[in-house]
């Protein structure tokens, strides 16, 4: 039996959640072709993984790579720790269908330019994507203030109801031409006034296509258990699944709670479909939010457009350098980013193990000092909190990023080891393993990645991406 990639001696760990296994793992074309012993057979290409594991590619539900994959495709802090494919147009803000006017508003500018929103249409990006050939796939949902912003000329106010009929058409357009569903940021100032009927008639469009509606809640602070309510209500509205994005208990005061946050899922999901995803620190990061500025926290600026000579410090020490309180040097420092030290570690830890948890980065590509997540995210959920903190076992660990992830969202033939799955595929060591991004150097490519594959072709190896890059754009439920 001839193939194109054979990977021998490898330690299997599948993405269904069970125990590794040894075998030898065949590819050809863009396909796994066998799984067993293939001792006799012959391959263009022969790997020895040398005992070393073998997972499916890393799935990243949660990203803010709208325009990045597109302007650099080579997607290296993705890649390099063994992601393979990126989910995009998370927490309300998508690089299509947008039309900009002018300056993005918050938070859209996260993800670029006025320049960088160059797509009417869902369709439109889909093809820019497709053109970039990144080296990571990527499958997108659609952002509700995107829409809003489509259609309003104020954002700090309610939808009419004539917004509101324009933005479910294009929403409906945009699921005809395989978004995987809606994303909604409802914590932040440009869609804090949508109220939930406004979010609830958009989910409505979903149901047909089998969609899902992803939140980044109306709060993380002291009224989370009713933002959780609401989630799951607009949800069982449009009779689609629920992804509560990054879930945590943010603020000093709200330490702990995610013992109750987690009951409330719990028993949610007795009889609704939901699930969350989250990512291993106990910090945030995000635009400059002056409701989150506090003295309980440390807060450290990444940017600042008024003052970018102030980036790369704490808040505290640039208020006192200014001689101002903290919420008036804040001001004088918009528009800027920032990350907040805002969660307990025990919180992490709770919420990461919980059986309906997917990991998703959250990592802000276009910040000049981002949150260490960008580039470490999974290889620390592999390394720090598997192998050191025992939270979980490898094959466990694997699944929240892999087969878990791929089924939530209908990645079809993604997510797992298995015969005539896609040859998205991670050989790593297990004992090594682990990110080095840190807050203070966060640009760092994770150690004990020896090789990623990306439809069957090796795209990352020795720490390099690979010239030919082979990330697809995935539309839902596509085969």
């Amino acid at each position: 039996m001839q193939f194109d990639t054979v990977f021998r001696n490898v330690q299997v760990v599948d993405g269904t959640g069970a125990d590794p296994y040894n075998a030898d793992v065949a590819i050809s074309g863009d396909r796994i072709a066998a799984i067993g012993d293939l001792a006799g057979c012959e391959a263009s290409q022969i790997i020895d993984g040398a005992g070393k594991a073998l997972a499916p590619g890393f799935i990243d539900v949660h990203t803010h790579d709208d325009t990045n994959v597109i302007r650099f495709p080579e997607c290296l802090p993705k890649i390099s720790q063994g992601v393979t494919t990126v989910i995009v147009g998370n927490c309300g803000i998508s690089a299509s269908p947008a039309v900009l006017a002018g300056d993005p508003p918050d938070p859209m500018n996260l993800l670029g330019k006025q320049q960088d929103f160059k797509y009417p249409s869902f369709a439109s990006y889909a093809q820019a994507v497709t053109q970039a050939e990144p080296a990571v796939n990527v499958a997108a949902l659609v952002g509700h203030t995107t829409l809003r912003n489509n259609e309003m000329d104020d954002l700090f106010r309610p939808a009419s109801t004539t917004e509101v009929q324009a933005m479910k058409r294009q929403l409906h357009e945009a699921m005809e031409q395989g978004a995987l569903g809606l994303s909604s940021g409802l914590a932040y100032a440009t869609a804090k006034q949508a109220p939930t009927e406004e979010v609830m008639a958009l989910v409505e469009e979903l149901a047909e296509f089998e969609g899902i509606y992803t939140t980044h809640m109306r709060t993380e602070f002291e009224q989370i258990l009713e933002a959780m309510e609401e989630a799951f209500k607009t949800g069982k509205h449009g009779k689609v699944p629920v992804v509560i994005s990054h879930l945590k208990c943010a603020g000093a005061g709200n330490w702990g709670r995610t013992v109750e946050v987690l009951d409330l899922m719990e028993k949610t999901a007795q009889h609704q479909d939901v699930a969350c995803d989250c990512y291993p620190y106990s910090a945030s990061s995000s635009t400059l939010d002056l409701k989150q500025v506090t003295g309980e926290i440390d807060i450290f600026i990444t940017w600042s457009e008024a003052h970018p000579e102030y980036a790369g410090k704490m808040l505290k020490d640039i208020a006192a350098e200014m001689a101002l309180p903290l919420m008036e040097a804040a001001k004088q420092l918009q528009p800027a980013g920032a990350v907040y030290h805002c969660m307990d570690e025990a919180d992490v830890e709770r919420v990461l193990k919980y059986r309906l948890t997917m990991v998703g980065s959250d990592g802000l590509p276009n910040d000049p000092h981002p949150h260490p997540r960008l580039w470490g995210s999974f290889p620390r959920v592999l390394g720090y909190y598997s192998r050191e903190r025992q939270l979980f076992s490898l094959g466990q660990a694997i699944h929240k990023m892999t087969g878990m992830s791929a089924k939530r969202y209908c990645l079809k033939d993604r997510g797992e080891i298995k015969q005539g799955a896609y040859a998205d595929i991670v050989l790593f060591d297990p004992n090594t393993i682990i990110d080095i991004a840190s807050f203070e150097n966060p640009i760092a490519a994770a150690k004990g990645i020896d090789a990623v594959m990306v439809n069957g072709s090796i795209s990352y190896q020795k720490g390099q991406v690979s010239e030919q890059r082979s990330g697809r754009f995935l539309y839902r439920h596509q085969a």
